[in-house]
C-alpha cells in the first residue's frame, strides 16, 4: 500500500462511499511487522464457477504457503474457506503446518453455484470456535469474491451475513474484488460497507499479490472501516 501511495495510485469512491485501490504486485511487497502479537488469517474464496475459480484458488494457496514460511516470526496461523454449490467448506483448519496446507488444498472442486452467505457463516463459525480456545489471537477475514450471490435472495442474504460479522466485533475484514466483467457491478463493494471492510481490486491475482495484501494489512498500510 505504501508503494501504491508512492506511485501515486487514487482511492476510487463511488456514490455511495465505497472505496477502492487498483493495486499492482508491487505495491504489497514488504517486510512483515516484527512483534509478539499473533493473527488468525482466515481465507474465503469464491470457487464456484470454472477457469475463474481456479485462479482464485491458486492464488490463495500461494498466498496460504508464502504466510506460513512466514509463521516463525510472526507466529500466524491460516484458515481457507471455500464456497461453493450448496455451501461452504473448510478447506483447511486453522493451520501452522504448510505440509498440511498443500495436502488439503490439492484437488479441490470448483464450479457450480456461488452460496456467498454460507462462506462468510462459515468464516463466522471457525473464528468463534478459534477465539474461544486462542483469545489473544486477531482474526482477519480475506474474502476473494465478485460479490455475486446466487440462490433465493443470494445477495440479500450475504449482506446480512456481511453486517453480523461486523457487529460481532471479533474479527476484521478486507475483500479482494475478483470481478473481471466488462460492466462493474460494484456487488464485492457492497459486501465489503456490509462487513466495515476495505475493498481492493488487484490488477494480477496471485499468491505473493494475496499474502502482500495480509502483510501490507498486519503493517496498518491496509485499514479496517468501522
Amino acid at each position: 500500500m505504501l508503494a501504491a501511495a508512492n506511485r501515486g495510485a487514487q482511492v476510487v469512491s463511488d456514490a455511495e462511499g465505497h472505496s477502492r485501490v487498483e493495486l499492482v504486485a508491487g505495491d504489497v511487497q514488504g517486510a512483515v511487522r516484527q512483534g509478539t502479537e499473533s493473527n488468525l488469517v482466515v481465507f474465503v474464496v469464491d470457487t464456484s464457477g470454472s477457469m475463474a475459480a481456479r485462479g482464485r484458488l491458486s492464488a490463495v494457496t500461494g498466498a496460504v504457503t508464502s504466510l506460513l514460511r512466514d509463521a516463525y516470526q510472526n507466529r500466524d496461523k491460516v484458515a481457507v474457506i471455500a464456497f461453493r454449490g450448496d455451501g461452504a467448506e473448510v478447506l483447511l483448519p486453522a493451520t501452522r503446518s504448510i505440509d498440511a496446507a498443500v495436502r488439503r488444498l490439492a484437488d479441490v472442486r470448483t464450479g457450480g453455484r456461488t452460496p456467498l452467505a454460507e462462506g462468510l457463516l462459515a468464516a463466522r463459525d471457525l473464528i468463534e470456535r478459534e477465539v474461544r480456545k486462542e483469545p489473544e489471537r486477531r482474526p482477519i477475514i480475506i474474502l476473494l469474491s465478485d460479490g455475486r450471490a446466487t440462490g433465493n435472495a443470494g445477495l440479500q442474504r450475504a449482506e446480512a451475513a456481511a453486517d453480523l460479522i461486523r457487529r460481532g466485533g471479533q474479527s476484521a475484514a478486507v475483500v479482494i474484488d475478483c470481478e473481471r466483467s466488462r460492466v462493474c457491478l460494484g456487488l464485492a463493494e457492497k459486501i465489503a460497507a456490509d462487513l466495515g471492510a476495505t475493498c481492493l481490486s488487484l490488477a494480477e491475482l496471485s499468491g505473493e499479490a494475496v499474502a502482500g495484501v495480509v502483510r501490507a494489512y498486519h503493517r496498518g498500510y491496509v485499514s479496517r472501516k468501522a
